[in-house]
């Protein structure tokens, strides 16, 4: 990685046991990233601020050992970053689900020689809810708009007694898709500034239910 972590969390703290695992992942990332599309090519030289502290943010803002599901996992942002986060609990797991076969491969791969907790789901988003019925929380980075990502989330957020919460990086133009969400749907929000990019957020979504016309 063209920035060492070692020093340089934005004030998020990992031990170092977490911090060996997280460059071992980006040693991991730089290789497979030659033959396969993980990320924008123009994003690779500065891989740890862009894609691994950012997602660093989410287990930050949930730390306690949960059950996640990361939604178009893609090069492991956040899900990858969350389960190597949570082998230092002993606790928690994420299932990680990303439909394209070689992507998938390099996640198995990045599990198991981080040690991470986590299981890769080579199936469709659609899917995935009858093969993970229940889950505390949901993540998504670059994946879709807010509506779409409320569309994915529903089998589990809108499930009787649910406390499912969700976790989504958003960029600067978040309040419109918040604005066109809440046509569709209702919902509690909290909005956590981005330590990475300016004028982004994660938005933090639970009670989540459908408006009835």
């Amino acid at each position: 990685m063209k920035t060492s972590p070692a020093g340089r969390l934005n004030g998020l703290r990992v031990s170092r046991e977490t911090q060996d695992k997280l460059e071992h992942f980006g040693r991991l990332f730089q290789k497979w990233a030659k033959s396969i599309n993980l990320v924008a090519p123009s994003t690779l030289d500065d891989l740890w601020q862009r894609h691994v502290l950012d997602s660093l943010q989410i287990f930050h803002l949930s730390p306690s050992p949960k059950t996640w599901v990361d939604l178009g996992s893609g090069g492991g942002f956040p899900g990858v970053i969350t389960a190597i986060c949570l082998s230092g609990l002993s606790d928690g797991w994420v299932h990680l689900v990303e439909s394209n076969n070689k992507k998938a491969a390099f996640l198995r791969v990045a599990l198991q020689e981080t040690g991470a907790r986590g299981s890769v789901h080579p199936i469709r988003i659609e899917s995935a809810p009858s093969m993970i019925p229940r889950c505390d929380a949901i993540s998504a980075r670059a994946l879709a708009d807010l509506t779409q990502l409320l569309d994915y989330s529903a089998p589990w957020m809108l499930q009787a007694h649910s406390k499912t919460v969700a976790f989504f990086h958003k960029g600067r133009d978040y309040q419109q898709e918040v604005d066109k969400a809440i046509s569709r749907f209702q919902f509690d929000l909290v909005k956590h500034a981005s330590i990475v990019e300016p004028d982004s957020v994660v938005l933090e979504i639970a009670n989540l239910s459908r408006r009835t016309k």
